[in-house]
């Protein structure tokens, strides 16, 4: 009796342990089978994360709403911007003080509802985490999730599991994460369990115009009359007022301390000088340029931080100031516009113009140091590039003033023509709606007209006065 007697714990240890594992990961919406039940102890059936075209866990564990216990699910470590392939450590974290046993999985996509980025994670034995894959729609999904060994907590009442997300080897617009957790009791039914839900994303580039770190391009302008810039923050409708620069300044509004938040910037013609208030603290002032250059901020060496450059008509000369170092490049006419930005979405900002004359696109593409010639436009046309179509890569789209018309030859293949505004209207596209992907938006003597990619959506906000600067001008030419 005295030999048997440590037995009997051990195995009802046992069998509690798994019990719990099986009420715990039932994270499948067909009707509830053991059968089921047991394959999903060994991790959830592909396509419960949430996310667009995908349920989540309560299409089993019905007992209480989605988020609504005391717990949490989060993913920490993403960055507000990512660089292609780029290896970022990320965790995610399941807490529930009185569950038992923990799992989850998550899957990451683009706007098009496509797999973005690969995982990577420790095989230490026992294995506690894999990787799945399943069809939503059109799409194969990618996800990763629990093992059967990945279901202990780590500490009382909260799990964690950590890998490395690689991002894609070109930008992909937004890319957004969805994930799920199951947070289980003991009871050994589908019963009591909390089921968790959430959300994150990281975006190709800082939104232009974004001074709150929300991914979300602001309505501001920059007035000249007393050098103050404002911005309606779109994370809680706040109201920003800056003072910074003077008149006959011109703004140069980026990302220049690489924190994701939009840096109060100004190039000065008469002394060549840039003045940048960085949104992390601090103020920097740096000579480059002269009278008469035209200022083209831009990342030029893929850092995820804004450089110092200036195009000079007179010689067709770009100089570029970055982290990489100084380099002049030779590239254009006197009567050229500029049209800086991403094509081919390595993370660099390509040298480009735009020839009224012709109306030709001029681009130098860094991923191959290929030069690139596409008639795209005619005279009198405006070039308002941006990534209009959410990939990733900047689109070749022009304003014709004449017709109040947009013309957009996207890199994803598709041709878009759009009639908005009045020929009198600046020009004035960012992302607005936080999808990632540019929105068609005009500045008139105090009121903003917004087309939203998301939708899309007509929205009118008032705000500014004639005689402002609408701060995304300061990506385009003026």
């Amino acid at each position: 009796m005295k030999r048997s007697l440590p037995k009997r714990p051990l195995v009802k240890l046992a069998a509690f342990v798994i019990a719990a594992m099986v009420a715990a990961f039932g994270l499948v919406g067909t009707p509830l089978t053991s059968k089921r039940i047991s394959a999903s102890v060994n991790g959830p059936a592909p396509g419960h994360t949430n996310a667009p075209g995908e349920g989540n866990c309560t299409a089993c564990h019905v007992d209480f709403p989605l988020n609504s216990g005391s717990g949490s699910l989060s993913v920490s470590g993403l960055p507000a911007n990512y660089k292609p392939g780029q290896q970022i450590p990320l965790t995610v974290t399941l807490s529930q003080a009185d569950a038992v046993a923990y799992g989850f999985e998550l899957t990451s996509i683009d706007n098009f509802g496509r797999p973005q980025g690969n995982y990577n994670f420790s095989m230490a034995d026992p294995v506690q985490l894999q990787i799945v894959n399943g069809f939503i729609g059109n799409n194969q999904r990618r996800y990763i999730e629990h093992t059967f060994n990945g279901v202990t907590p780590t500490q009382f009442g909260t799990k964690s599991w950590n890998f490395t997300w690689t991002a894609p080897a070109q930008r992909a617009g937004k890319i957004s994460f969805y994930a799920a957790g199951n947070a289980a009791d003991s009871n050994g039914t589908t019963s009591g369990d909390r089921i968790y839900t959430t959300s994150r994303a990281t975006y190709a580039g800082s939104a232009i115009a974004n001074f709150d770190a929300d991914g979300v391009s602001d309505i501001s302008v920059f007035r000249p009359s007393n050098g103050n810039w404002y911005a309606r923050t779109s994370s809680n409708n706040g109201f920003q007022v800056v003072g910074w620069g003077e008149n006959g300044d011109q703004i140069v509004p980026g990302d220049y301390d690489g924190d994701g938040t939009t840096d109060w910037a100004l190039w000065r013609p008469s002394n060549g000088n840039w003045y940048i208030r960085k949104s992390s603290g601090g103020f920097h002032v740096v000579t480059f340029g002269q009278f008469g250059d035209v200022p083209v901020p831009g990342d030029y060496d893929g850092d995820l931080k804004s450089d110092f450059a200036v195009w000079r008509p007179s010689t067709g000369l770009w100089y570029i100031l970055s982290a990489a170092g100084f380099e002049i490049r030779q590239f254009g006419i006197a009567t050229d516009l500029t049209a800086q930005a991403d094509y081919d979405g390595d993370g660099k900002t390509d040298v480009a113009v735009f020839r009224p004359s012709n109306g030709t696109w001029y681009m130098q593409t860094s991923a191959d140091s290929g030069f690139k010639v596409t008639q795209f436009g005619a005279a009198g046309d405006k070039p308002v590039q941006g990534d209009y179509d959410g990939d990733g890569k900047s689109d070749i789209t022009v304003f014709r003033p004449s017709n109040s018309t947009w013309y957009s030859l996207r890199s994803s293949g598709n041709y878009n023509v759009t009639e908005f505004g009045i020929p009198t209207d600046l020009p004035a596209p960012a992302d607005f709606d936080g999808d990632g992907a540019t929105d068609i938006a005009v500045y008139r003597n105090g009121t903003w007209f917004v087309l939203g990619s998301a939708g899309p959506s007509f929205s009118v906000f008032t705000f500014g006065e004639a005689g402002d600067v609408p701060i995304p001008r300061g990506y385009i030419s003026n």
